[in-house]
């Protein structure tokens, strides 16, 4: 079996048969999975209602344990899940999901509208949700109604997306009856996988749900190994102890790139990585002056960064906000241009700017920072 890394900050690894060879798919689910994780699992992240508005890592497993109404999926980033359709009435005031039918959880229970609305109420997702919706409606057991109290034209954003957990489904009689604590020890879900074992720091441990409406998974076992260090998960991943492993620094991506049976991958990410300058509304701060902001952007090696971090598969950008996104106005980057740069810095206004501050997202450490004082030096030259 070929490995994947998906390496390198943002890289990951998918399986896939050494061979290439196709094969008619497993009428049961069969064999095992283990992937290197670089996170600590939660126990809070069992559970859809502890996730709240922009964190994505929970998701990791709520795919693999629960399902939603609506949810992203490939090709379509409103897939109708364990709703089938959705309506809007005129006013944009009621939202009327029709569920489907003959749906049971991990242990049996029935799915109803009656697991969504008590979803919903426990959710955590907070105001930018919950004080939109008035009342909850369970019409008969295939049918809610949410009553906003107002149009809310960004509804099925928080709620049909990963923006929230909030559209994923507990079964409530299980959660009454075990409580909150009792569900993260034991979580009981919709998804293609059911729980089988967690031990905190080491390990969580599912098995296929060969009763999951959607597709019975082709792997039988899936083992989400928490492993902190990118070394150790490379070589975890050479040495056939797992399959997939994510987040894999420069170095160790460039070992496994030579090794032919595993594939390199880089996972698409979603992030930004950028410079804040928070002093330039001050007209008493060095970044106030454009000139320094320029001579800034000017001495940033993008490309370079990105060969050294990701193996150039980071895309440089000229704007905070991804072009994936909708309406994302495509902003491309300033050129690495030492000379214009220095021209800039030549020119500012005032001649102490050196020693202004700036803030960055990640703290650099190692490679980063050895990249970050070559930029300092930059800007400092000239």
């Amino acid at each position: 079996m070929k490995r994947l890394a998906i390496a390198v900050v943002i890289v990951a690894a998918l399986v896939a048969d050494a061979r290439a060879q196709p094969r008619p798919a497993p009428t049961k689910p069969e064999g095992e999975m283990r992937w290197a994780l670089y996170v600590t699992l939660a126990p809070a992240w069992f559970d859809p209602g502890e996730v709240t508005a922009g964190f994505l890592t929970p998701f990791w497993v709520l795919y693999a344990l629960h399902d939603a109404l609506v949810k992203p999926m490939p090709g379509n980033l409103m897939t109708p899940s364990l709703a089938e359709s959705w309506t809007v009435s005129a006013d944009q005031r009621v939202y009327e999901f029709k569920l489907r039918e003959g749906l049971k959880f991990h242990n049996g229970d029935p799915f109803t509208a009656d697991d969504v609305k008590f979803s919903f109420q426990r959710s955590k997702v907070g105001k930018v949700l919950k004080d939109r919706v008035r009342e909850i409606e369970a019409v008969g057991a295939s049918r809610v109604r949410f009553h906003l109290h107002e149009p809310f034209p960004d509804f099925m954003a928080f709620y049909g997306t990963l923006a929230t957990g909030a559209g994923w489904i507990v079964p409530r009689k299980y959660v009454e009856k075990v409580g909150d604590e009792g569900f993260k020890k034991q979580p009981v879900g919709l998804g293609p996988y059911k729980f089988v074992s967690h031990t905190p720091g080491v390990e969580l441990v599912m098995e296929a749900f060969e009763g999951h409406w959607r597709k019975v998974p082709s792997v039988k076992r899936l083992v989400f190994k928490t492993v902190p260090d990118p070394t150790t998960r490379a070589a975890m991943l050479k040495n056939g102890e797992v399959d997939v492993a994510y987040m894999l620094d420069a170095p160790s991506a460039l070992e496994l790139r030579r090794d032919p049976a595993i594939r390199l991958g880089f996972s698409g990410a979603i992030g930004v990585h950028y410079l804040d300058f928070f002093d330039q509304w001050d007209p008493k701060s060095p970044w106030h002056d454009r000139r320094v902001r320029l001579a800034a952007n000017h001495a940033v090696d993008r490309r370079g960064l990105s060969e050294a971090e990701t193996l150039g598969a980071s895309r440089p950008t000229g704007s905070m906000v991804p072009r994936t996104f909708d309406f994302a106005l495509p902003l491309e980057p300033y050129a690495y241009d030492p000379a214009k740069g220095s021209s800039c810095w030549r020119r500012r206004a005032i001649p102490t700017a050196s020693t202004a501050a700036t803030s960055i997202p990640i703290r650099p450490t190692g490679r980063r920072a050895r990249r970050s004082s070559d930029i300092s030096a930059r800007w400092e030259s000239g």
